[in-house]
């Protein structure tokens, strides 16, 4: 019996020496070699599926890829206008703008004009964010019920939403002109004076938020009744009766009911709000002065109007802002995943 127990410990003794041998020469499966293995067994198993993504990596890579490789190694050099590659009649001149590493960046993290741009650039997120949401969310819980010309009133909202961007953006600085506008009228006819919407900076700014949350309001209303009626209705009748009042129902039932399409609504309005470039351009360039500039538009401004054009200034604010939501997604995720939601 002692005999039997030694050879049995020898014998585990011995596999564990070839199991741990396979380990550090690869071979155990998983290794590299099992890695490689799993890999070819996937491609051999899912080749049609691969073949189908082929053709969209690579136009995301020649689309996407390419541009953000130019232009964070533009960041990290002092190019402009007048020192990158550029023909002038017959005369070819070469590129003579030099690397600098990281001096971009910390003159920009360090400088005035960067804090201060992303100062009004969280407010103007996060403001129309926020009040899209609460717009949405009750136009959301009205459409939901059964009320006399429910169809009309969806396709009337959404109507902003169908409008070309620009187009809404040029109606609205119409209605905003301060001598011609319809609202200063409307103003006039109340004996009120005109309010300079768009010339005065605290104005400019309500103005702009008021016309991004006009945009985005049909969207986030679509998306949260969509959710809205993913909630079973027996679970408003069991509260209904067991004697919880409406904000009670609401707390309990349609918040926590809502809670993927918020998370994911917020995040996709947080995004595009960030870098809504067709409202702050098109309505008032970043004016009057740089009141209402954000990241987006002041690295526009960078590199196509500004004399001579900086495309390291500009690159370099397009790789901060990319940082800056990555961040924040991150962050974002890590939260909810705290909070036990899968995202």
């Amino acid at each position: 019996m002692a005999v039997h127990t030694s050879q049995s410990v020898a014998s585990a003794a011995g596999d564990d020496l070839a199991r741990g041998r396979g380990r550090g020469t690869g071979k155990a499966p998983g290794g590299a070699a099992g890695v490689s293995t799993r890999l070819r067994r996937g491609v051999s198993t899912h080749w049609y599926a691969w073949a189908m993504v082929a053709p969209v990596v690579a136009v995301i890579g020649v689309i996407i890829g390419y541009p953000l490789v130019r232009g964070i190694y533009l960041s990290l050099t002092d190019a402009n206008e007048r020192n990158v590659e550029r023909s002038i009649g017959v005369n070819h001149l070469p590129a003579t703008y030099e690397f600098v590493g990281l001096d971009n960046y910390v003159d920009a993290l360090t400088g005035d004009q960067f804090l201060g741009t992303l100062g009004w650039t969280l407010v103007w997120t996060v403001s129309c964010v926020s009040v899209t949401f609460a717009l949405g969310l009750g136009l959301a819980n009205i459409l939901n019920r059964r009320i006399a010309g429910r169809s009309f009133y969806r396709m009337l909202l959404i109507l902003p939403w169908a409008v070309p961007g620009f187009v809404s953006v040029f109606a609205w600085r119409f209605l905003y002109n301060e001598d011609r506008g319809f609202l200063n009228k409307l103003l006039a006819g109340g004996g009120i004076d005109a309010v300079p919407w768009l010339n005065d900076p605290t104005w400019a700014k309500f103005s702009v938020i008021a016309v991004n949350i006009w945009l985005g309001v049909p969207f986030m209303m679509v998306a949260l009744l969509g959710g809205l009626q993913s909630i079973p209705g027996e679970m408003y009748e069991a509260a209904e009766m067991d004697g919880a009042n409406a904000w009670q129902r609401f707390r309990h039932i349609t918040l926590p009911g809502l809670r993927s399409v918020s998370t994911t609504v917020i995040l996709l309005s947080t995004i595009w709000t960030f870098n809504m470039f067709p409202v702050i351009f098109l309505l008032t360039r970043g004016g009057p002065g740089e009141a209402t500039q954000i990241l987006v538009t002041q690295a526009y401004k960078f590199s196509f109007e500004i004399s001579p054009r900086d495309f390291a200034q500009s690159s370099t604010w397009g790789v901060l802002i990319l940082v800056l939501l990555m961040l924040f997604a991150a962050v974002y995720r890590r939260v909810l995943r705290k909070q036990g939601d899968t995202w």
